[in-house]
């Protein structure tokens, strides 16, 4: 019985995807199913390697193109858009077993993709009082501002060091996108990390609201001295457009 297109189709893409198991399609020639095998993985590859600059850089080369061949092979992406591609490398990794030479990878990789999506996002920005009082009216965040937690020291990894046990404390991270389009990084504290879950969290309370809580969370009084430096932080916070001002 004949191939039929469908048939030939997918048996074309499982060999892309895993030559070394899937046999090629009779009806292509060999030399021309060579060049869409390295058009495939190269372009792949070179994707994944500017998305993830980092990891690329710090695996060695073999590591780094077994890594993206199992990509290729073991991943069924949702979506044909470069910009996700990335996104859907986080999924493979988070979805296979960890490797015990790099407990770190999955954090790293996230870490790396969060500066892409902050870059290309296009949200709106919510309707807003800029100059609002951020302590009587509710704070808004910024649609390109995360508040970022991780395990491992992911902003210090790199080819020349690679930790083999994490630090006792997490590693708290500000994620931002400038006017200009570029995305920056800082750390940040533990209270000023919970201030920024809390204004994703419940966006319709209030600053003096979000800094009492934080105070009764702490086992702290919310004195004005407290509410003082409550109010700085959060003015910090605007000026570093994570905040937009208040919620109209």
């Amino acid at each position: 019985m004949a191939e039929t297109l469908a048939q030939l189709q997918q048996r074309f893409a499982a060999h892309l995807r895993d030559p070394e198991r899937q046999p090629a399609p009779d009806a292509i020639a060999r030399r021309r199913m060579q060049v869409y095998r390295e058009l495939y993985f190269n372009n792949l590859q070179s994707l994944l390697a500017a998305n993830f600059p980092v990891i690329r850089r710090t695996l060695d080369d073999a590591e780094w193109l077994s890594l993206v061949r199992a990509f290729c092979r073991d991943h069924r992406a949702h979506t044909p858009l470069f910009t996700e591609i990335a996104q859907e490398f986080i999924l493979f990794l988070d979805q296979r077993p960890a490797d015990p030479r790099y407990p770190w990878l999955l954090e790293l990789a996230h870490y790396e993709w969060i500066e892409l999506a902050l870059q290309v996002s296009d949200a709106a920005l919510p309707a807003h009082d800029p100059q609002g009082d951020l302590l009587d009216a509710a704070p808004l965040c910024s649609p390109w501002c995360r508040a970022l937690a991780y395990q491992w020291p992911v902003h210090r990894i790199g080819p020349a060091w690679q930790p083999t046990q994490p630090p006792a404390e997490p590693t708290l991270l500000l994620a931002r996108r400038g006017v200009d389009g570029s995305v920056a990084f800082s750390t940040v504290s533990p209270l000023l990390f919970r201030l920024l879950e809390r204004l994703e969290q419940f966006p319709g309370h209030s600053g003096r609201m979000h800094l009492q809580a934080l105070a009764e969370e702490a086992g702290v009084v919310a004195d004005p001295a407290f509410l003082a430096n409550g109010a700085a932080m959060l003015q910090q916070l605007r000026e570093r457009a994570c905040i937009l001002g208040t919620a109209r």
